[in-house]
């Protein structure tokens, strides 16, 4: 017989130790990447300095995925939003993200989750003046809106929505009433919209008066605030406010006519006329908001009252005035009668 040839069999020993190490380096490189503090990512993986920046606005109740979307929609990530929102949670970034505009780097996600890590959002300005009027005020905002918009500001201060919960039920019927519980203010907004300033602004006012406003049934709180717009636009210094104020309803318990030159300013301003002085001859306008011929209030506030002219139409001064006449300082001369008001008339008029 032949001679027998020996097989040689292959050890698998070698291969089982390979993908044990492999498995054992996985495993320390998963409990690394995982484990390792999110800080430390800093000094390990690079910085830019450099490159597209993208500005990216962020939107009030957003979520981390939500973010994440936006930021890939605009264009400023390399890589999927998924990696991104992992990021933002490692960083802490999904608990600190605020509304606002963020101008980004286009970079890997860590790399956009860092910059939203220690970025401040900028937020836009907006302001309601005490003393503006519906025309004031879509003067203010006509620039901010793209043409064609229509009348954004009666839509906004019409929508409901935008006030707080409790106000609603207290909310008058009209556009110039309602504009008197906007808290004359300037607001950081995330858009420069009439929405995002009704909401800033009402909110800003119920957490002011809400609880004088839940004391009062509505017809007495729409009555405020046309005490409180008038007040606004006769005072100059607001520490004759309350005395004002109180003028206002000494005359109404009397029946007197108001006679506020004010009101008869706006009466012409619905009619399209500017008044910058009020004459003898203006005083003869047919209009409700003439309170030289109408008793009583006007129907509605002329005007965005401040928080002095509402502190007065709340809490009126008691006293026993029913005229007053400016001075050429602002302030005013106070009359208890008629013949004491002519001689303040004198007085003011002589002064230098």
């Amino acid at each position: 017989m032949g001679r027998r040839r020996r097989v040689r069999r292959r050890s698998w020993q070698p291969i089982l130790w390979g993908l044990l190490a492999l498995a054992a380096l996985g495993g320390l490189a998963g409990a690394f990447y995982f484990k390792v503090p999110a800080d430390l990512w800093e000094d390990l993986l690079p910085v830019l300095e450099e490159g597209k920046r993208v500005t990216v606005l962020v939107e009030p109740g957003m979520n981390a995925r939500q973010v994440a979307r936006v930021i890939e929609e605009q264009g400023a990530l390399e890589g999927p939003a998924s990696q991104l929102v992992y990021w933002m949670i490692r960083l802490g970034v999904d608990r600190r993200i605020r509304p606002g505009y963020y101008e980004i780097i286009r970079s890997s996600p860590w790399y956009v989750a860092r910059q939203l890590r220690g970025m401040d959002p900028t937020l836009l300005r907006m302001t309601v003046i005490p003393g503006s009027d519906v025309f004031s005020l879509r003067e203010a905002l006509s620039g901010d809106l793209p043409p064609g918009t229509g009348d954004a500001l009666g839509t906004a201060v019409m929508d409901d929505a935008n006030y707080p919960g409790a106000m609603r039920a207290k909310l008058p019927a009209d556009e110039e009433s309602r504009i008197a519980f906007l808290q004359p203010e300037t607001y950081l907004v995330v858009e420069r919209t009439p929405q995002e300033l009704v909401k800033a602004a009402s909110s800003a006012w119920w957490d002011l008066r809400g609880a004088s406003a839940d004391a009062l049934p509505q017809s007495g709180l729409r009555e405020a605030a046309i005490v409180a717009s008038m007040v606004e636009r006769e005072v100059l210094h607001d520490s004759e406010c309350r005395r004002v104020a109180g003028v206002i309803h000494n005359r109404l318990r009397e029946r007197m006519p108001l006679q506020i030159d004010a009101t008869v300013v706006y009466a012409w301003k619905l009619r399209g006329r500017r008044l910058t002085r009020v004459l003898n001859s203006d005083l003869t306008i047919d209009s409700p908001y003439n309170t030289y011929r109408v008793p009583g209030l006007p129907p509605r506030p002329i005007c965005v009252p401040g928080s002095a002219a509402w502190d007065a139409a709340l809490d009126p001064e008691t006293h026993n005035y029913y005229y007053y006449v400016a001075r050429k300082d602002g302030y005013h001369y106070f009359g208890k009668t008629y013949a004491e008001h002519l001689d303040n008339v004198k007085r003011a008029r002589s002064e230098p």
